[in-house]
């Protein structure tokens, strides 16, 4: 039985990061950045796969966590009626090595504590040489290395992994320092864990110092944007969507994906959020990646890239590994990087105006960019795609990337009847009007009276909760009105909503077997909706339940099952943690980031 995913906190050191169970246990970590290969896999497999795990001998423990106040250093302490003992983990922002910090620190009577390091390189496949050198052990295979130093000597005699049995009383601590290098590198020795988990919790405290949100919402808002910078790789500013693969949509099902990758659609979410709490440089940071990764020909432009930009995420299946609860097969690498996905131009387009319109410095590639995007849109936008939800079926028009290829037409003459930059504004607002045109006879059913998921069709798409956002319509345009009214009747589960309509008469669109929990973005959308329709307090009351859906940490996954009532999908999920903050500001600003982005759409529409 896996552990829940509910069961787990995240540290990380802006270039990789690490999943800590309640029960002590690491399950998943990738060195030396996200996208490498795991030495810890037991979350995709069983013990045998990979884990370190560090927590007191025998049953019958209390389990309380944190995270010290405004950080990653997560505490987990360790109680019965006779004596207690906590746990420190963290990892220092990235210094000579990655580094990975544990300390025991026993707080009252005597515990026996067990360290049960059981290395697995190459996602679980590899086992690894290990060699100790009194309190320094060495697990090396191929090109990866790891040093364990701690103030213990680990028994290597069962030679698949390192162990050592101790005891803490009160004020005793105990320190474990693990580090990963090339084979032929040597880690250096001298240490102080005690001061690099202090330094490393000020360091996070100095970072959120920043945060310019002071509603009701702080310590959500505050503990979503920890996740976010921890899922971004510092050298190039470029987020992942999630730290994990292959964590599934649905229990035991196949629609298991490799999230360790950096997605254009997330741009405008990702640099609303930040600009709204006040993170302009991790937002310029989000504007140089997404520029350097998208430069060339914009029909050779990609739905993701890795973090420092490359283009080639071959999708594998790793056959060794029985996956999640069972759920197969485990993936690394994404095919579909290789889609034709019309709604990211838009969105690229969007988060390039918002950036500007913030005041964001100007880039000269940034304009010279768009000029392109908008020559390829004009010739493209009419062209079918994947959609949004990356389906693997037939290309189809889908109405969300129409929409947004008109959310791309409106930003650009925005930018030059609001910056003044050069570009055909009046060929550019026919095309704006012709897709709005379109879109409105093709991809909206005046019958049911709701926009579809794409032309002709009777299913309906979650994603067309954006509609408002984008500007394409106002939140209280009748058309808007009744497909809000579509999602709460056909896609709401116990309240949540589901992407899409999902069903066996449906499984040639996405090409895969029905099934998969609601998904939590889409619900975050559902309350902005009702905010911007002026219902606050229901919008209020349904962002109040998804934060319920948080783990004892506050951390989200990609979707929630409400029928075991279990995250799903990959953890944690940054595509989870952008609303979040962005709706605590709808709610709490008068003019959130939902708010803001509507109101750059075209305020003049014919047809309304």
């Amino acid at each position: 039985m896996s552990t829940p995913l509910e069961d787990y906190a995240l540290i990380g050191d802006t270039y990789t990061a690490a999943l800590v169970s309640r029960s002590g246990s690491i399950d998943w970590l990738c060195l030396p950045r996200f996208d490498s290969s795991a030495c810890f896999a037991a979350l995709l497999g069983g013990p045998e796969h990979g884990h370190w795990t560090l927590a007191p001998k025998g049953d019958g423990w209390t389990v309380r966590r944190r995270y010290l106040p405004d950080s990653l250093v997560l505490e987990t302490t360790y109680s019965c009626p006779e004596a207690e003992v906590r746990v420190l983990d963290c990892m220092p922002v990235r210094g000579d090595e990655p580094d990975l910090l544990r300390r025991v620190e026993g707080v009252r009577g005597r515990v026996l504590v067990r360290s049960e390091l059981m290395p697995r390189f190459d996602y679980g496949k590899a086992m690894p040489w290990l060699r100790s050198e009194g309190r320094r052990l060495h697990a090396v295979a191929g090109p990866d290395h790891l040093t364990l130093d701690s103030d213990l000597e680990h028994d290597v005699s069962a030679e698949d992994h390192a162990e050592v049995d101790f005891s803490v009383g009160a004020s005793d601590a105990v320190d474990f320092r693990l580090s990963w290098s090339l084979p032929e590198e040597e880690v250096t020795a001298a240490f102080d864990v005690g001061a690099a988990i202090e330094e490393t919790a000020e360091w996070w405290r100095t970072w959120t110092d920043c945060c310019s949100y002071s509603g009701e919402y702080r310590d959500a808002v505050v503990r979503s944007l920890i996740t976010l910078k921890a899922l971004t790789y510092a050298p190039t500013g470029g987020m992942v969507a999630a730290p994990t693969t292959s964590l599934p949509e649905q229990l035991g099902g196949v629609r298991n994906w490799d999230y360790r990758y950096c997605w254009i659609r997330d741009a405008t979410f990702t640099l609303l959020a930040l600009l709204a709490a006040g993170y302009d440089e991790e937002a310029k940071e989000w504007r140089e990646w997404l520029l350097r990764a998208v430069a060339g020909r914009p029909e050779q432009m990609q739905i993701m890239y890795g973090v420092d930009g490359q283009r080639r995420l071959p999708e594998l299946e790793l056959g060794w590994l029985p996956g999640y609860e069972g759920s197969r097969p485990v993936r690394i690498g994404n095919d579909a990087a290789q889609q034709y996905q019309l709604d990211v131009y838009g969105e690229l387009m969007d988060a390039l105006h918002q950036a500007r319109a913030h005041g964001i410095p100007p880039n000269p590639d940034a304009w010279r960019l768009q000029r392109r995007l908008m020559d390829f849109l004009e010739g493209h936008w009419q062209d079918p795609d994947n959609g949004i939800w990356e389906v693997r079926g037939p290309q189809r028009h889908f109405t969300h990337s129409k929409i947004m290829a008109w959310a791309a037409a409106d930003r650009a003459v925005k930018a030059v009847e609001d910056f003044g930059l050069d570009g055909p504004a009046e060929k550019w607002k026919r095309l704006r009007q012709e897709i709005f045109d379109e879109v409105c006879k093709r991809g909206y059913d005046p019958d049911r009276n709701t926009f579809t998921q794409y032309y002709g069709s009777q299913s309906l798409d979650a994603a067309l909760l954006m509609i408002p956002n984008v500007g394409f319509l106002p939140a209280t345009d009748d058309r808007v009105r009744g497909t809000v009214a579509a999602v709460e009747k056909e896609l709401l589960q116990d309240g949540f909503v589901q992407r899409y309509t999902m069903t066996a008469a449906t499984q040639h669109i996405d090409g895969l077997p029905s099934g998969e929990g609601a998904f939590l973005p889409c619900t975050f959308w559902l309350a902005d909706n009702y905010i911007l329709q002026g219902n606050v307090d229901k919008g209020r009351a349904l962002f109040e339940r998804m934060l319920d859906l948080r783990n004892d940490v506050g951390l989200l996954s990609e979707e929630y099952d409400p029928h075991t009532g279990r995250l799903v999908g990959n953890f944690p999920q940054a595509l989870s943690h952008i609303p979040l903050i962005d709706t605590a500001f709808n709610l709490t600003t008068r003019r959130g980031p939902a708010q803001r982005r509507a109101e750059t759409g075209e305020q003049q529409r014919r047809g309304i």
